[in-house]
């Protein structure tokens, strides 16, 4: 798995030892409510959610600020059919407002649809997930679907969104 860098950011693949660096995020209650599983209560499930095992077939980078290998938050890519990813991510609300979420997705985009030559990604998220939505929307994914009662969460069950963007869509947001 690549690493990937910009100025400011390095995202390397996540590791079973970033586990007390993202247990706050993964047990920050109002963050978690738009994830598919509830708030972790201890660093060990933490631990045990992020290893490779766990995480099956997705290909998860940490985001960290370079020069600190400190894990945020992560963007996570799953190869759902040849030339087409879904992707998901989540951040420390301490580094909120500050462009890296962005900036992240951004990099990992370049990879799927630049480097790799896939021709479509998509992101699956809950319709009250507002912050989701707006970096979706922002970053030029197109509102694709609407699926009722599409999860089984620890909130109950849940409607989706599913947002896409295609390799040209990216290329020209790009520039």
């Amino acid at each position: 798995m690549p690493v990937l860098t910009s100025a400011r950011l390095v995202l390397r693949q996540v590791r079973s030892d970033d586990a007390a660096a993202l247990f706050p995020v993964l047990s920050d209650e109002a963050l978690m409510t738009w994830w598919s599983s509830g708030p972790h209560r201890s660093v060990e499930e933490t631990r045990t959610y992020l290893e490779p095992a766990a995480v099956g077939n997705w290909r998860s980078w940490a985001i960290t600020r370079a020069g600190e290998d400190i894990a945020l938050g992560w963007v996570a890519a799953h190869d759902r059919r040849e030339n087409v990813s879904e992707i998901g991510y989540i951040l420390a609300r301490p580094a909120w407002g500050q462009g890296i979420a962005r900036e992240a997705v951004a990099m990992v985009l370049d990879q799927l649809l630049v480097t790799e030559g896939q021709r479509r990604v998509f992101a699956d998220t809950d319709p009250e997930n507002i912050h989701s939505i707006g970096l979706l929307t922002s970053m030029g994914f197109v509102r694709e679907g609407y699926l009722r009662a599409e999860w089984e969460t620890h909130i109950g069950v849940r409607d989706s969104l599913i947002f896409g963007l295609l390799r040209d869509e990216w290329l020209a947001h790009r520039q």
